[in-house]
């Protein structure tokens, strides 16, 4: 995080005495990255945080994944998965779906109806997109209250669970990391301040107000690492944290208040840049006026990345280069390294003289290649690679 934040009670100095009131320590705990050299957050326990009674691992199903064979751009309807529930219903941590991963992020899907179990991704971290719904997600940081557009970050080891709210199960596009997500570092100053030209800033970001406290001895709390899962049980419940501070710590950003930048002419995709990780970035695509030299076509030229696969999630308004295409809200569309892809037939004349588009998406670029997972499988449009054919053929 670029910017410090301390939240419930802290003694005056770091690593100092801090009493409770019966007179015994609170237990520090430090959640730091990069080996005490970079962002840090210093955690005050009631209990001891390293207190483990028992441990198991976990078998999972559903990670496995195939390459893109043969090679072709690809359309998915998230829609139309389906999540089974069972008598305890469908979570957003055991009950996320994996669309597609490489080496350095997986990205799945969840549409929750019931708590999730507490849980701690220990490969890196998460970022999670709220596509429709509303969710509270409560961590060891606090809880963080969050809806439609919201964009969440968790840094790893981070302790959560998510608790759906409102009446319909909210969706929710989930990016696992192997390393660290944060904001582009050419949108900050070698201090970590949010620069001029930066389309967002601290202003319109959110983290945890104030301490979420429970009581509970022998809690479960499902980690992952990256040979597996596995079930640790804690003398004490992990969230009895009464207060810490720091530059690291789980935060929130809502897509609206990403503002775009336009020019005269198209502008290329790094322009919507919001987050980076580990070998991919994450940008966003939101209503906007569009350019304005007398002579523009708006909509993208046809374009080969030839380092990267492009992974487009269509969340709100008309996407116009891509009309025509079968493409709809909830749709996700993979354009793979070593394929062209552009607007649809007949788009570049159709957006003549448009002076604003009225569409909201996130696009996930990857710089190593992404395998399909089983959901990938389950929800493609097999015809899609077609849809730039003006005389299609009857197969």
């Amino acid at each position: 995080m670029p910017y410090y934040r301390q939240v419930g009670e802290i003694p005056r100095k770091r690593h100092t005495r801090f009493r409770q009131p019966d007179g015994s320590l609170y237990a520090e705990e430090l959640m730091g990255i990069e080996g005490f050299s970079s962002e840090s957050a210093l955690l005050y326990h009631r209990g001891l945080p390293t207190a483990v009674v028992a441990a198991e691992a976990v078998a999972e199903q559903g990670r496995a994944t195939e390459p893109n064979l043969p090679l072709r751009p690809r359309h998915f309807r998230t829609g139309e998965l389906a999540f089974p529930r069972g008598e305890a219903g469908s979570d957003a941590v055991t009950g996320r779906r994996l669309l597609f991963g490489n080496s350095d992020v997986s990205i799945c899907f969840a549409v929750p109806d019931t708590t999730s179990p507490l849980y701690r991704n220990a490969t890196g971290d998460e970022l999670c997109y709220v596509q429709h719904g509303s969710a509270r997600f409560e961590t060891i940081y606090g809880a963080l209250e969050v809806a439609e557009g919201d964009y969440v970050l968790l840094p790893a080891s981070t302790t959560y669970r998510v608790v759906p709210l409102g009446e319909r199960p909210p969706r929710l596009y989930l990016v696992e990391a192997t390393g660290h997500i944060g904001p582009p570092k050419r949108y900050l100053s070698a201090k970590g301040q949010f620069l001029e030209s930066s389309p967002y800033c601290e202003r319109d970001l959110r983290g945890p107000t104030e301490p979420l406290l429970l009581e509970g001895e022998h809690v479960d709390v499902l980690v992952r690492h990256h040979d597996g899962l596995t079930r640790m049980t804690y003398e004490h419940h992990p969230f009895d944290v009464v207060g810490w501070d720091g530059c690291l710590y789980p935060w929130v950003f809502n897509i609206a208040d990403f503002e775009p930048i336009t020019g005269r002419i198209h502008q290329p995709p790094p322009v919507h840049q919001t987050f980076e990780g580990p070998n991919f970035v994450v940008c966003s695509f939101c209503p906007r006026k569009v350019d304005y030299h007398p002579d523009s076509i708006p909509v993208p030229y046809n374009h080969a990345n030839v380092d990267s696969d492009e992974l487009m999630f269509y969340v709100g308004g008309n996407y116009e280069a891509r009309k025509g295409s079968g493409i709809g809200i909830g749709s996700l569309s993979l354009h793979p390294s070593g394929c062209s892809h552009g607007p649809q037939p007949g788009a570049a004349e159709a957006s003549l003289g448009a002076e604003r588009f009225d569409e909201t998406a996130v696009m996930i670029d990857t710089f190593r290649p992404l395998r399909l997972g089983e959901a990938a499988t389950a929800s493609e449009d097999p015809t899609y690679y077609r849809s730039w054919v003006t005389n299609k053929p009857d197969n």
